[in-house]
């Protein structure tokens, strides 16, 4: 497959090469990669030739040929995002990561664990009704909805930290304020109080680059079918040596008793199409530019911020320096319920035929762009004078 040259990069390529890749619908205009990404049509016809192998002859796939493939996708994961292949395990999301992690842990009645106020909400779900059943406690570190640097995040945390914490929890690239936190930085000080640290970088693989054992963390999840281009139920955790005895996946089949990989490899007969395409969806993004289309990305995403947050008088939730290809915008004039935000949303939507997710944080009115290949700055000029009159008070 041949993507666009580097020159084709800039934000001057037309729209219609831009979503030539893709089986996107032309009559809408797409700002919102980041919650569900979008499948290049070359990855979706890899994960098409795969599900034929499988039925073709369903028992010798499973028995014979899976197990060397997962191996070889991890493999292909660790060359790509760091550490060795036996690190690396695939899950549908990063949730369900999550959810591995924090059901592998020994909390005792009193125990505490920590994340921040940007945390993602299924995450914050699954972390209070484990606390609950454990008659543990979940711990919120408060940070503003607006961050201004760095440093605020760190504070944050450091506060907040106390002797009962037994896990850290925190994400790399936030959802609703589409914030890079300084995780480096954050697992050195929880490194220095004892403490295991996990981080949700969902949205962080093919938006940023990445070297995940360079970051002295736990426990990293991220999803391939966001920024990487992978078919989507392709998740991937990296465990550090010393935690992988103890971490199993929330579902519990053959493998569970034979170590971190068997269990992790094998969760029952359901379709790894996703997982497989792993190495084809890393060769698009590759093939599309790599570190080109990142940088390309995030600097669609600064320009667009920068105009929007002029012609709709908002501001953006953090600033250049933690942002990559997404950024969320706030209109502080404007406090908010969930309801009258899908309201904006529905009305894009259905109306305008523009996807862009609306909601409210720190109750405001929030919207988060995201920059992809298929994207030009006329897209988000347009949404500007679309959204206008829906985000006035």
């Amino acid at each position: 497959m041949t993507g666009p040259s580097r020159s084709d990069l800039s934000p001057s390529l037309s729209k219609a090469e831009g979503l030539g890749f893709f089986e996107l619908d032309p009559a809408y205009l797409h700002l919102n990669h980041g919650s569900y990404g979008a499948v290049p049509r070359a990855v979706r016809l890899a994960q098409d030739r795969i599900r034929g192998e499988i039925e073709r002859n369903p028992t010798k796939f499973y028995g014979d040929d899976l197990p060397p493939a997962m191996r070889r996708m991890a493999g292909a994961a660790a060359k790509r995002f760091g550490g060795r292949g036996e690190d690396w395990v695939f899950c549908e999301n990063a949730t369900a990561a999550v959810s591995a992690v924090l059901s592998a842990l020994d909390l005792k009645p009193g125990d505490e664990i920590l994340t921040t106020s940007h945390a993602y909400g299924a995450v914050l779900k699954a972390m209070s009704l484990i606390a609950a059943r454990r008659k543990s406690v979940l711990k919120v570190a408060p940070l503003p909805a607006i961050l201004e640097s760095e440093d605020e995040v760190v504070e944050g945390i450091a506060g907040a930290i106390g002797p009962r914490v037994r896990l850290l929890v925190v994400d790399h690239i936030t959802s609703a304020t589409a914030a890079i936190f300084p995780v480096r930085r954050i697992a050195a000080l929880a490194r220095s109080a004892g403490i295991p640290i996990l981080v949700d970088g969902a949205h962080a693989p093919g938006q940023i680059a990445l070297d995940v054992p360079a970051l002295g963390v736990d426990w990293y999840t991220g999803n391939a079918h966001k920024w990487l281009f992978a078919p989507r139920g392709c998740g991937l955790l990296w465990t550090t040596p010393v935690r992988q005895e103890v971490t199993r996946p929330a579902v519990l089949s053959h493998g569970t008793d034979e170590g971190y990989v068997a269990a992790f490899d094998w969760v029952g007969t359901r379709d790894p199409s996703a997982w497989l395409c792993f190495e084809s969806a890393g060769q698009t993004h590759d093939d599309f530019g790599g570190a080109d289309l990142m940088a390309r990305n995030r600097q669609l995403a600064a320009l667009a911020a920068n105009e929007l947050s002029a012609a709709l008088d908002a501001r953006t939730a953090a600033p250049a320096a933690m942002r990559a290809a997404m950024t969320t915008l706030v209109l502080e004039d404007r406090p908010v319920t969930e309801e009258t935000a899908a309201a904006i949303r529905r009305t894009l939507s259905d109306n305008h035929r523009v996807m862009v997710p609306v909601h409210g944080f720190g109750g405001k009115l929030c919207f988060r762009i995201s920059a992809q290949l298929y994207n030009r700055l006329d897209d988000y000029r347009k949404f500007a004078q679309i959204s206008a009159p829906l985000f006035r008070p």
